[in-house]
């Protein structure tokens, strides 16, 4: 076993190489992210050109031909072997565009989960059917042909706007194996109740197990049972998650737990070890706790980790035993992902204190200088729901950023207004956040503006408000599975 439960924040590449050690991983389940709402053209169109290194945002798939998709693809070609062929074919049809930049990214991935894996481990690939195709083929160089078990089609009912095609309906799923000696374990699906009718051979017995009497000339009939169940086929009839479950979190690639609860139950036992390099909101990972096994994800941005820390406390509370790796623990650390990436450093303050990001577009809006809210009750069952509104700071802070804040708490109708200022705040600053006043709640009086510095959250300072009824991450319910009928957002 690869050990303890283990979340990395970071680029998956880069931790691969790092921290995964050779064939210590049973089983791979991974979706990575593609422009699948763009237009097939578009996405062809040449792009040659050198842009910044490319990492995907929240809700953002930017694979793009630039500086470290070339990188990536002269990496891949100096190797040698089938891979290198399959990508230099790609390159003569394709031509430097963003397809080729995706697949160029996904090879070197490929090849480490390839090395990750035991040599009874499997991989399911999650495609979009703009790439499927090519990346069957990647995946034929990588695994090998011999070791691709099936080509999964997870079909579901989403009604879309009326358009000049059929209404897309399923995804592909490639399952390959490391070896011909990998884990596979027979799951049956059981059978429906057609079969216990009146004009069903079929009939139960006291245990529950189906049966029919089998006749014989001059002999007493005798009990012929049923298998356990009906085999499972590569068609599977998975409900996708609707706007209005409770298990939606509001990521915007979540997938529903009942699939990767089939998965890994297919292609793992109790014990062993899941990894997803792309885990977003962090499905495989509880699907991976729920079913007793141990786990690795990682994800590139502080929004995902911040969402799947929530989630599994929500879920599974202190069970749910883990380590977070790569994230600011000192200011230093801090102050390098602020000239890493501004934003990164914003969703990973957010997180310090439990409040969740708003919408890009919301911040070009009516509410801008909003970078998070934090929801709360502070009244007896069914009363008005709170917010807190916070603003983060990464470079120089200013007394009129507390009266900017003043403002629109103000203007927002909220109770609380928050600054996260990565800088000491100015004695001008704390004058006029004590000049808000309080906001008066059950549980006594707490400051309508409050000013926090990142090394005091890091010190385990919190923010001061009304802690009974916190419902900034709603809970996502700890029986989830596939229930339609019991869901709820972490995620505007």
């Amino acid at each position: 076993m690869q050990g303890a439960n283990k979340l990395y924040y970071g680029d998956n590449l880069d931790v691969l190489r790092r921290y995964i050690k050779d064939e210590s991983v049973d089983l791979v389940y991974l979706d990575p992210p593609f422009k699948s709402n763009q237009n097939y053209n578009v996405i062809f169109a040449e792009r040659n050109g050198t842009r910044s290194a490319a990492q995907i945002k929240a809700f953002e798939d930017t694979w793009g031909w630039d500086q470290a998709a070339a990188e990536a693809f002269e990496e891949t070609i100096e190797a040698g072997g089938r891979v290198s062929q399959v990508m230099l074919a790609f390159r003569k049809f394709l031509g430097d565009n963003d397809m080729l930049a995706y697949l160029s990214m996904m090879t070197p991935r490929l090849v480490e989960l390839e090395r990750a894996l035991k040599p009874t481990g499997s991989i399911y690939l999650h495609c979009d059917p703009t790439a499927s195709h090519y990346l069957k083929m990647l995946m034929d160089a990588v695994f090998g042909a011999g070791n691709f078990s099936n080509e999964i089609s997870w079909c579901y009912r989403r009604y879309t706007a009326v358009s000049n095609k059929f209404q897309r309906l399923h995804d592909i799923i490639l399952f390959y194996r490391k070896t011909d000696r990998a884990k596979f374990n027979d799951i049956r699906i059981p059978y429906g109740k057609r079969s216990g009718k009146k004009d069903s051979h079929y009939k139960q017995d006291d245990d529950g197990r189906w049966f029919r009497w089998q006749k014989r000339k001059g002999r007493e009939p005798y009990k012929i049972y049923l298998s356990k169940g009906v085999r499972l086929g590569d068609w599977w009839e998975i409900p996708h998650i609707n706007a209005s479950a409770k298990e939606r979190l509001g990521y915007p690639t979540q997938k529903p737990e009942a699939l990767l609860e089939r998965i890994i139950s297919a292609s793992s036992n109790e014990g062993d070890t899941i990894l997803d390099p792309f885990c977003g909101c962090g499905t495989t990972i509880v699907a991976a706790q729920r079913l007793h096994r141990s786990w690795i994800g990682i994800d590139i941005t502080h929004l995902a980790v911040t969402l799947i820390k929530h989630r599994l406390n929500d879920i599974f509370g202190e069970k749910a035993n883990y380590e977070v790796v790569g994230e600011p623990v000192s200011l230093p650390d801090a102050e390098a992902l602020i000239q890493q990436d501004r934003f990164q450093f914003q969703w990973w303050a957010l997180g310090l204190v439990g409040a969740r990001p708003v919408k890009s577009q919301e911040k070009r809006g009516p509410d801008a200088g909003i970078d998070g809210r934090l929801y709360f009750h502070d009244e007896h069952a069914g009363g008005k729901t709170k917010q807190i509104l916070f603003s983060v700071k990464s470079g120089g802070t200013t007394v009129r950023d507390v009266r900017d804040l003043r403002g629109v708490v103000d203007r927002e109708k909220a109770e609380i207004g928050v600054i996260i200022s990565f800088r000491e705040p100015t004695k001008p600053m704390m004058v006029e956040a004590a000049g808000a006043g309080f906001y008066e709640s059950p549980w006594g009086k707490h400051p309508r503006l409050q000013i926090y510095t990142v090394a005091e959250l890091l010190q385990g300072k919190k923010v001061d408000y009304p802690r009974p009824g916190n419902v900034t991450f709603r809970k996502a319910s700890s029986n989830m599975k596939n229930n339609e009928d019991n869901q709820g957002e972490l995620l505007e």
